[in-house]
């Protein structure tokens, strides 16, 4: 089943984001397949739609918490980085402002049978019970981690403890009510084709970037001219958007995280490369990147790991995202290294970032929030 579902994905990917290098017959199945799906993207737009209508004008009610809210998400299905991003913004508010950050979110892919009652979540939990995204943010962020479908008990759970709350993947979570929305956009993929589910890979319309307070593009250092590709498809009054880069620089061993080496030291002999995240190709091509020769185990998002999916008969090491790595704790041999994912800002990026929600932070004192 996971491996029909990476066909699946794989195949929806390239409907999704055209490329120039696309094959006349692919170009023809791409239409095919978006005349096929446009009644459903109309209805879908129409719900998503009267939703949002509904919480802006008080039919539904979106719940405070008590603490400043920072919600990080993305408009599109699957990978932007925003874990990674939300750990990184984690540490600058602790480390540049001293603040007390918790972080909640859904935990996909949690085996628990209530997976609606939060769940605190730190570095030794196990990431099958819980899901493999709240175990990462825990072990990278350094701060308080709550898990669970009810994102507005998650948050309430934590909120007496911090100062500020961060939600990892909740743009859409409407129910949790917000001060601040960070949205991330891959530098790379930008919008896609510009359509909604599931005829393309957007959850809301473009238009929506109008309303959050920051925009942020994600992706490997790459020339301008893609930051300007993905800036000339904004709409207009949509915020300025900020760079985050990525790169991969080292790694360390699963099963003795102490043993830590650059990612220099597997190149110039093939590896094993597994990535059970929403866009393997993008972390094949980072490693591409960074010069190592790979052999590509694309896995289905959140994918269940176990001893027999990285068996490789064969003794070359095998890389995995930090995200698949914690689900391999108990079963990694000395052949199995995770691969760090550094995001950076330029200061002054990360600066105006930080200083936003120290002042969120400062009117919710204020008004005895």
């Amino acid at each position: 089943m996971s491996g029909l579902r990476v066909r699946v994905e794989s195949a929806l990917n390239r409907v999704w984001y055209p490329s120039d290098q696309a094959t006349p017959a692919r170009r023809v199945l791409a239409g095919a397949y978006r005349l096929l799906t446009t009644p459903l993207e109309w209805l879908f737009r129409a719900i998503v739609a009267a939703r949002y209508r509904a919480y802006r004008n008080g039919s539904l009610c979106a719940q405070r918490v008590g603490v400043p809210v920072v919600v990080i998400g993305n408009l599109t299905v699957g990978g932007t980085g925003k874990t990674p991003f939300t750990c990184y913004l984690a540490r600058c508010l602790a480390e540049d402002a001293g603040l007390r950050v918790g972080i909640v979110t859904r935990g996909y892919g949690a085996q628990r049978e209530d997976g609606v009652t939060p769940v605190r979540v730190d570095a030794s939990s196990d990431a099958h019970e819980v899901g493999d995204e709240p175990v990462l943010l825990a072990t990278l962020s350094g701060s308080a981690v709550m898990a669970g479908r009810n994102r507005v008990a998650a948050a309430r759970a934590l909120a007496e403890e911090v100062d500020v709350l961060l939600a990892d993947d909740g743009l859409q979570h409407l129910r949790l009510a917000r001060d601040l929305e960070i949205v991330l956009l891959d530098l790379q993929r930008g919008v896609g084709n510009g359509r909604l589910l599931p005829c393309g890979p957007l959850r809301e319309p473009p238009s929506r970037l109008r309303d959050v307070d920051a925009l942020v593009l994600t992706g490997a250092a790459s020339p301008s001219r893609a930051a300007d590709s993905v800036a000339g498809a904004l709409p207009p009054g949509a915020p300025t958007p900020l760079r985050a880069a990525v790169s991969l620089t080292t790694a360390y061993a699963i099963a003795s995280p102490d043993h830590e080496c650059a990612l220099s030291r597997f190149a110039g002999a093939p590896v094993h490369a597994v990535a059970g995240i929403a866009d393997p190709a993008r972390f094949f091509a980072l490693l591409r990147r960074s010069g190592l020769e790979i052999i590509e185990h694309p896995l289905a998002d959140h994918a269940l790991l176990d001893a027999k999916t990285i068996a490789f008969d064969d003794e070359i090491p095998v890389l995995m995202t930090e995200k698949d790595a914690v689900k391999c704790r108990s079963f990694a041999d000395a052949r199995c290294w995770a691969v760090r994912l550094d995001v950076q800002m330029a200061p002054e990026a990360r600066k105006a970032l930080v200083a936003s929600v120290v002042a969120l932070c400062a009117q919710g004192a204020l008004n005895g929030s």
